[in-house]
């Protein structure tokens, strides 16, 4: 996912800039835009990032006070040469929110009225801030924000969970405090549900950033108070006793220093997972109600209070919203779902939608200039930005947004988050948006990308959807000087150096329009500011949909009918043009939308047919692929004329009448093409409402080297004036050959100026597999940033695209590598920066040079089967000599699993109930792992993984969490590799889909685990020039020289079984890399693959495990016990088995286990089993009643068992060393541990009983007599314990932590208990933790207590997260 907006944060396709920030947009272009750092691909690139937007701070950002004055900018041709251009007050504040370009200030200054009012627009986005400037009410006076709707699930709470209030009005809540309710609340029923969150989930990464620095701040002021009265304890005992000789001393000594420590000790560790907010949800008799408890956020005790919260409903019904605290600043709304089950709490998890919401929508009564381009417009919030992903949208969250779209009746939808496809026009959400369109006449506008200059690079859904109207991002002289501050802007528009480009990979233009990229516009009040400023298609779009709601306003307030098809048609074809060549279209659209051309069009054109002309072209005598355009990139196809099939299909809206729109629908079409001698068409087209084919030739064979665009296009006859009533794109890239040997090719003198782009096409010899490429500047003065792409395309894969930003501050030379595919044409895109060297007139010179090389081989991707055998590789250098020098390494695993318990369920809330009336379903899928150490690992999942819109699943998210619910990880398309502790997990997987039938097929769907091996554990392959070498240990193959015609093979091994790493099962497979090459000019001797030009990825498949040598089967040990005795041993054992496992619920049973006991003790008098087992099943009764008799029968039982063991000959025979091969002594040995265990035990228990008892008694104000008797008898069992075990280690040590306790020395308890924590390797134990919390509320440590109490809801929630 990306937003195509300035952000280059995890948000949605843009970022933004900090306030205080000085840095312009170039500088950060190449610092922090990661896309531009990527050196391979660019799937890797948008998984992280929003591709419709990229940030540009600069110091205008701040709050921006208004003007007082000023007027509308008037009217004029945005795109014509500005000389002397200069900028006074109004046209500044004009140039923050663009709109002059477009024709809105001339609309507007024609009909005022029609500013957007009765239009409604979905902003699907990161979400929008109610509280934002600008978007409290309309121009005339509505509510400006309907509703506002986490699409997503990542602020929902589950709420399930009822409770009664008690006699004061208090409950307690979802995280175990006691809330007290308001007493005014209506609750007809009585019943309070309860649910809590970690307020950070709802936070962006930078709001928690900045409260995590004040919270940290207040947080070491405190600690540091309580390490000074510590310190200062510690330093008046050693003042007091110079030698510490005495053991009582020492032991004082070692408490006060021990406080010391652990204080230090938190400061060093302190990680902050923020407070915990409590939510209460309940009915009033008419609607649900929500409060929430923030005292956990306010310094305050008496502020947050949940009985002081106003209650809030959902915001469609009051519009209402409220806010964390004064210290955020973060405002949220509430919605309930699922009758009462389910809080959804609505926070933004960027400002990108904000921003968006206020470049299309804002209204601003005290400075109209600053006003979004529809001021008169309500908008709803759809957040799909998921703030669990930093912003990442997901299936889940598109599929809601576009269900809350229709169920409010929205006119348009704005959609600035994007990413590269596969297959345009492919997937679940295309297929549903499209459905809107065409059956609710629902406009879909959204950005086209942000992965410019190259072209073919527009994203989905934006770029590729034929149903979508894709936006371009422009730039224009008073933006650059007003917005960006340039030092001279330039003398006209242009498109941002940035925006995607077309075509389509299918053909298809790719982006429909453009609109200005760029604005200073309202953001979230937590970010601390008004307004700032970005740019991005993320911006585009919402100018472009903003000025659409101004037709729909127009349209609707005159009664004219509203199609997505008319308004596509008018906006296109009444657009301006930038730039002046055809092929300009590829990037910036038809051009830049005009308002008020549009509006005269729709009103001329109103009784047109509503018609969507279908578009599918396939090459004559093939029936697929299908295309929506003709686009010849390869060097094949421009070697002779082709004939191509265009179907030209009309399709009307849903519910169009069969006699008066469609039986009627007749037009006579007239086909031109914009250039007859390179695409030719018939002259006329009688076309109906079943469609017509024709053919179009296309001979490219005169055209020079470079790209070239025509049109096909078709005109009624009825009405010439409306222009083309449908269009067919033709790209046509005739790429240069390669003629030198070895083969170099060279592009000098290429000269350039601000904005300016050189586009170089070649065809990639065969056999080459990497280039090696140096640019070189010269003629300049100030420093230049220049954009370099190179891309290729193959079927079925994502554009193979390589990025650079190289900045030059003086003329200067630099290199770089990177792969190609032989075979296919390579665009080379080298870009100077829109606003690189603005205010120089000295152009820049550059040298460009490409040296291909190759390694061809007869296997790329390598699997090894498993097996001994090698596999042989052929290499071979097809363009020049080249050094072979292969190396490979296996360094990831991947374990399989499949599901251990599968829920498939239909989720029951209007919000997953799709337009036609089907209910969604959810497949949860269960999967169990577990780690032997810990690691880092990442889910994989390879049907699903790294697709989001051409995808026809609608979610793929996953949680994994401990057995205590501890959740480690979340994801969804693009899995990231968390860090995890030893230990067992579990990994939920969500899948959604209307269709029963598609899931139930998941249900047994396989999932990876996969880690990084450890260095230890990586495999380096060995390569052989013969085949048996890896047996015979010789032949080993290192280097050679590849010549050219000549092919040479090698053996690449497979890796030793011995050498396999642990915890590898049977069917695992493990990862790597192999490389055959290295460039030219390092001699490194790279032990990486990754380090040279080209790598591929290897597999080994691990085989089944080596079977066993059979052991031979000793004979049974000789007993010298008869056969009576022997049966009479297992009787006893029977019966002792069958004492454990009775109950002990009832009374009764309680009654009938201590007949049995007192039976058996007669007939086994003091034997320990018997014993050590009545202790066990005492110990399992928590319910008593009377607790002290409970523990006192406890110390009785444990007595027992005591007394029943020899402790003397114990203590004698324990230190034996036994011979291992002497069985009889080896079996006395075990009885013997076994015995040494019994008795630690029950040591252990009637320590604990006696602490216990010693409590209750304090409880009840006994005499300290008594309970100074109870010492001595506990010091003594204590030490007795200490003779046989650790009693600091994790089984014993809380005896350990309760003497250290009771003898008052807390900071020594302390600090056994925290040994016990860092020993564990087990799940954390709840207990422990709450005796630390215990031990740090008697120490009087406030601020500890409130942090362990937040880490306690971390470690042990109260219930999982909802999906």
């Amino acid at each position: 996912m990306v937003l195509y907006g300035t952000a280059f944060f995890k948000v949605p396709l843009c970022s933004w800039a900090s306030p205080s920030s000085s840095l312009d947009f170039d500088t950060l272009a190449s610092s922090l835009f990661p896309r531009r750092r990527k050196s391979l691909g660019s799937s890797r690139r948008f998984r992280r990032k929003r591709i419709g937007f990229r940030a540009m701070p600069c110091s205008s950002s701040d709050t921006l006070t208004a003007s007082r004055g000023g007027s509308v900018v008037g009217g004029g041709g945005e795109n014509a040469p500005l000389a002397n251009f200069r900028l006074n007050e109004s046209p500044f504040l004009a140039s923050l929110m663009p709109k002059k370009e477009i024709g809105v200030d001339r609309f507007l200054q024609a009909h005022p009225e029609y500013d957007g009012r009765g239009v409604i627009i979905a902003i699907f986005d990161s979400g929008v801030d109610p509280a934002a400037a600008g978007l409290q009410v309309t121009s005339d006076g509505k509510p400006k924000i309907l509703d506002v709707i986490d699409c997503t699930g990542s602020g929902d709470i589950d709420t399930s969970t009822v409770v009664k209030a008690d006699g004061n009005g208090r409950i307690h809540g979802a995280s175990g405090a006691l809330l007290t309710v308001n007493s005014s609340w209506k609750n007809p029923s009585g019943e309070w549900r309860v649910g809590c969150k970690l307020v950070y989930e709802l936070f962006t990464s930078d709001l928690t950033s900045r409260l995590k620095k004040e919270r940290r701040k207040k947080w070491e002021e405190k600690n540091q108070e309580e390490i000074a009265k510590a310190v200062k304890n510690l330093y008046e005992f050693d003042q007091k006793h110079s030698k510490v000789e005495d053991v009582k001393l020492k032991k004082i000594r070692e408490d006060l220093q021990s406080k010391v420590d652990f204080l230090k000790k938190q400061a060093d560790n302190y990680d902050d997972k923020g407070p915990v907010i409590d939510a209460v949800v309940w009915h009033d008799g008419e609607v649900w109600r929500v409060a929430l408890d923030t005292q956990s956020l306010e310094e305050d005790p008496n502020c947050g209070k949940l009985a002081d919260f106003t209650p809030l409903t959902n915001y469609r019904i009051e519009r209402k919203y409220g806010m964390f605290s004064r210290l955020d600043a973060c405002s949220f709304v509430a919605n309930v779902y699922d009758e009462g089950n389910t809080l959804s709490i609505v926070t933004d998890s960027s400002p990108h939608g904000t921003h968006v919401a206020g470049i299309a929508t804002a209204y601003h009564p005290e400075e109209h200039l600053l006003n979004g381009v529809a001021p008169g417009a309500q908008i709803i919030s759809c957040k799909i930005g998921d703030s669990r992903l930093g912003s990442m949208e997901t299936g889940t969250g598109l599929t809601r947004a576009l269900i809350a779209a229709l169920e409010h009746k929205c006119d348009l939808v704005n959609m600035s988050y994007g990413e590269p496809s596969l297959l345009p026009g492919y997937g679940r959400f295309v297929d549903l948006v499209t459905e809107a369109v065409n059956k609710q006449r629902l406009i879909f506008v959204s950005s086209a990308g942000n992965s410019g200059p190259a072209l073919t690079t527009v994203g989905a859904p934006g770029g590729t959807t034929s149903s979508i109207i894709g936006v371009g991002a422009y730039v224009s002289p008073a933006m650059a000087a007003g917005a960006h501050s340039v030092v001279e802007p330039p003398c006209e528009g242009l498109e941002y150096t940035w925006s995607s480009r077309g075509p389509t990979s299918d053909g298809d233009l790719g982006v429909s329009i453009s609109a200005p990229g760029g604005a200073v516009a309202p953001v979230p009040t937590w970010t601390l500011q008004r307004r700032m400023l970005m740019n991005g298609t993320s911006m585009a779009s919402p100018c472009a949909c903003g000025a659409i709601a101004l037709l729909l306003s127009a349209l609707k307030a005159q009664g004219i009918q509203v199609s997505p098809y008319s308004v596509r048609r008018a906006i296109e074809n009444s657009s301006e043009s930038v730039g002046d060549l055809p092929e300009d279209k590829l990037t910036t659209g038809q051009g830049l939308i005009q308002v008020d051309k549009a509006y005269e069009y729709l009103k001329e054109f109103q009784d047109c047919p509503s018609v969507f002309y279908q578009i599918k072209v396939n090459l004559s005598g093939k029936t697929t692929p299908t295309a929506r355009g003709v686009y010849l990139r390869e060097a094949t196809d421009c070697r002779q004329s082709t004939e191509w099939t265009v179907q030209v299909e009309p399709k009307f809206h849903e519910g169009a009448s069969n006699l008066k729109d469609i039986v009627p629908f007749e037009e006579c079409i007239k086909l031109a093409s914009t250039d007859e001698g390179v695409v030719r068409v018939p002259e006329y087209l009688l076309l109906t409402h079943n469609g017509r084919s024709f053919n179009v030739v296309v001979d490219p064979t005169n055209l020079s080297n470079g790209v070239h665009y025509f049109e096909v296009y078709g005109i009624d006859c009825k009405t010439p004036e409306r222009g083309p009533v449908f269009r067919i794109p033709v790209t046509i890239i005739k790429p240069n050959m390669v003629t030198k040997q070895p083969p170099v090719i060279s592009f000098p003198q290429m000269s350039f100026i601000a904005g300016h782009i050189e586009r170089r096409y070649i065809e990639v010899p065969h056999g080459a597999t990497w280039v090696e490429a140096t640019i070189r500047t010269s003629g300049f003065d100030t420093t230049r940033r220049f954009f370099i792409d190179t891309l290729q395309l193959c079927p079925l894969q994502r554009p193979i695209k390589w990025e650079n930003v190289a900045t030059f501050s003086s003329p200067s030379a630099k290199s770089f590598s990177f792969p190609v595919v032989g075979g296919q044409t390579m665009e080379l895109a080298v870009a100077q920066f829109w606003s690189s060297g603005l205010g120089s007139h000295e152009p820049t010179i550059v040298d460009f040079e490409i040296a291909f090389h190759g390694i061809d081989v007869d296997k790329e991707e390598l699997i090894l089967d498993g097996s001994e055998a090698p596999i042989k590789i052929e290499a071979e250098a097809l363009l020049a000599s080249e050094k072979l020098v292969p190396t490979a390494v296996l360094n990831k695993i991947r374990v399989p699993y499949r599901p251990v318990d599968t829920k498939l369920k239909t989720l029951s809330t209007s919000r997953d109930r799709l337009p036609s009336g089907n209910q969604i379903l959810a497949l949860t899928l269960t999967y169990k792992f577990k780690l032997e150490d810990g690691a880092e690992v990442k889910p994989y999942v390879p049907l699903l993984n790294n697709r989001i819109y051409d995808n026809k699943f609608e979610s793929q998210f996953y949680m994994i969490s401990d057995a205590n619910k501890r959740v480690y990880a979340m994801g969804d398309v693009y899995p990231e590799a968390t860090i995890l502790p030893k230990g067992e997990y579990i990994l939920q997987l969500y899948l959604r889909h209307e269709n029963v039938q598609l899931l139930e097929k998941l249900k047994q769907l396989v999932l990876f685990i996969e880690r990084n091996l450890a260095e230890k554990e990586v495999i380096r392959l060995n390569f052989y020039s013969e085949p048996d070498g890896c047996v015979m240990g010789n032949g080993a193959f290192k280097s050679s020289v590849l010549i050219p015609g000549k092919k040479e093979a090698f053996y690449v091994s497979q890796p030793m079984t011995d050498k396999l790493p642990k915890n590898a099962p049977q069917g695992s497979v493990l990862l790597g890399d192999i490389s055959h090459g290295k460039l030219s000019f390092d001699d490194k001797e790279g032990k990486n693959p990754k380090d040279n030009p080209v790598s591929y990825q290897i597999s080994y498949v691990v085989p089944p495990n080596k079977t066993e040598e059979e052991q031979g089967k000793s004979s049974a040990p000789t007993s010298t016990k008869s056969v009576s005795e022997r049966m009479e041993e297992e009787i006893r054992d029977t019966k002792i088995k069958f004492l454990g496992s009775l109950k002990q619920g009832t009374e009764e049973e309680r009654s009938e286990w201590k007949k049995l006991c007192d039976c058996l003790k007669s007939e086994y008098p003091k034997y320990t089993p018997l014993l050590a087992k009545i202790l066990e099943g005492l110990l399992s009764r928590s319910d008593a009643e009377d607790k002290i008799n409970h523990h006192e029968k406890v110390i009785d039982a444990a007595n027992e068992v005591i007394d029943s063991i020899d402790r003397d000959e114990l203590a004698r025979f324990l230190p034996l060393n036994n011979d291992p091969d002497d069985e009889e002594a080896e079996n006395i040995k075990k009885k013997m541990e076994m015995t040494r265990d019994q008795l630690a035990e029950a040591l252990y228990q009637k320590g604990l009983a006696m602490v216990a008892i010693e409590n209750l008694k304090a409880e009840k104000e006994e005499e300290e007599e008594e309970s100074g008797g109870r010492k001595d008898l506990f010091e003594e069992n204590f030490k007795e314990l200490m003779k046989w075990v650790d009693v600091k280690s994790s089984k014993f040590g809380k005896l350990s932590v309760l003497r250290e306790k009771r003898l008052s020395r807390l900071g020594i308890a302390l600090k056994v208990l925290e040994e016990m924590i860092q020993s564990e390797n087990e799940l954390p134990k709840k207990k422990l933790y709450e005796m630390r919390l215990n031990l740090l509320e008697e120490l009087g440590w406030s601020h500890l207590v409130a942090y362990e109490r937040q880490w306690m809801l971390v470690r042990f929630p109260t219930s999982s997260p909802l999906f």
